[in-house]
């Protein structure tokens, strides 16, 4: 029925089932990694649902970690792997639209019934071969279903994040939501918000970098869930921008082929500065008149940066796309840059991000590589010595000559450093005399 993988992380779960089976207790792989299977794809995560109590899982196991033992839940470390291991359980009450307010423990079938979608409800036992599916699974994965268990309103109170679960499973195994499930998440959809930004930016991740980013918002826009996360994506529908530039429609359409454009499986950081990109452009077409956006990639990074904070993005993360959204235009004028600037950006450690989400702009758009070919062509081309030299002169020089430490350093740095990279001068003799030119001219 099932074909088993040879991978090491497979072979650990088996025997996490054999282990609790040889205790006396029932032992299953659960979920996600049994429809996997049932695909004929290697789950990522493979977890074990059993009737042992988290006590007894522990008793069993060298390494252990409890994780949510009031849930029946621990992670079972095996060969340095982590595996979820859960006791069968029926919840009640979800007071917090996340946990329940308890559990009670039971057999799989009305643990099965707890689940979210009845693709990810489905058991089997991989020492005897056999598929214990409750919940219709096996017949909604034949038909390309997502389909809720039970009544698709309570499974999605119960806990709000599979609202866009729904949507990533869908847009992931190109399958269609079913009728009933769709109409409850577009009736819910609001509820989105009440998700805590951790949660959240952990399913965004996942989205994002997952085989079909651009289909997963889609279908969270026609469900009525992309506006709820990102309000400030509301007015790019209806924006319109200049036929010669974007034939393909309004700033709405333009940023979801960007992201399409992308291809499977971006990034996080490129793929949020592709959903981000052009947010500046409705507030800037009020400033500079319809299809006219003047600063809207500074408009952009402002507001690039809320929503990073929204969600509650690592400082270094909310960094890089806030910088690639303000200069995802820079190649259009890059034939007319100065040498120096060129290699400035190769040196940027999100140079070739730029590159990226300047291409997917471009292909998004009118289609033109025009900048993106003359730039990767002179990256390609130019040996690393060459972009990037060795300074010709440093602080510590600079100290020696007589100069005091403070603010004119980095401008006199700078100077030098930049006539290097445009191949003005090309001797530490050379830069001394720059520095101390350029000294007397910015001191008062």
């Amino acid at each position: 029925m099932i074909r088993r993988p040879t991978d090491s992380r497979y072979r650990g779960a088996e025997e996490i089932v054999r282990r609790l089976r040889s205790g006396g207790h029932q032992a299953l792989l659960a979920g996600g990694c049994v429809r996997d299977l049932l695909r004929g794809e290697v789950p990522r995560d493979y977890d074990v649902a059993t009737s042992a109590r988290p006590g007894q899982v522990e008793e069993l196991f060298e390494e252990t970690r409890a994780v949510g033992k009031q849930f029946g839940v621990c992670l079972v470390i095996l060969d340095g792997s982590p595996y979820e291991v859960a006791t069968f359980r029926r919840d009640w009450g979800y007071s917090d639209g996340r946990h329940p307010d308890g559990v009670t423990f039971c057999e799989p079938e009305q643990d099965a019934m707890r689940r979210d979608f009845t693709i990810n409800g489905m058991f089997w036992d991989p020492l005897e071969d056999t598929l214990l599916d409750f919940v219709g699974g096996r017949a909604d994965l034949e038909r390309r279903l997502v389909r809720a268990i039970g009544d698709p309103v309570t499974r999605f109170q119960e806990d709000r994040l599979r609202l866009l679960r729904a949507a990533r499973f869908a847009a992931r195994l190109e399958f269609a939501i079913e009728e009933k499930t769709r109409q409850a998440i577009r009736s819910l959809a609001h509820l989105c918000a009440d998700v805590s930004p951790e949660r959240l930016q952990e399913e965004l991740r996942i989205i994002l970098t997952d085989r079909d980013p651009a289909g997963a918002l889609r279908l969270m826009d026609e469900l009525g869930m992309l506006f709820v996360l990102f309000p400030e994506l509301v007015e790019t529908k209806g924006c319109e921008q200049p036929e010669n530039y974007h034939p393909e429609g309004d700033v709405f359409v333009h940023t979801i082929l960007t992201v399409e454009k992308l291809g499977p499986h971006p990034d996080f950081e490129l793929a949020m500065a592709a959903l981000l990109h052009d947010i500046g452009k409705p507030q800037a077409s009020r400033q500079g008149g319809p299809k006219c956006f003047p600063e809207h990639c500074e408009i952009g990074r402002q507001m690039t940066w809320q929503v990073c904070r929204r969600l509650r993005l690592s400082n270094d993360e909310t960094e890089r796309i806030c910088w690639l959204v303000e200069r995802h235009l820079y190649f259009k004028d890059a034939p007319n840059m100065k040498e120096s600037t060129l290699k400035r950006l190769f040196a940027e450690p999100g140079f070739e991000q730029l590159a990226e989400l300047h291409r997917a702009d471009a292909l998004g758009s009118w289609g033109r590589l025009d900048g993106y070919e003359y730039v990767m062509d002179r990256w390609r081309n130019m040996p690393p010595e060459v972009a990037q030299p060795p300074p010709l002169i440093t602080g510590d020089d600079l100290i020696e000559m007589g100069y005091e430490p403070g603010p004119l350093f980095g401008k006199v740095l700078d100077r030098v450093r930049e006539a290097q990279l445009d191949g003005l001068i090309s001797t530490a003799e050379q830069a001394r005399e720059l520095a101390r030119t350029t000294a007397d001219q910015l001191q008062p």
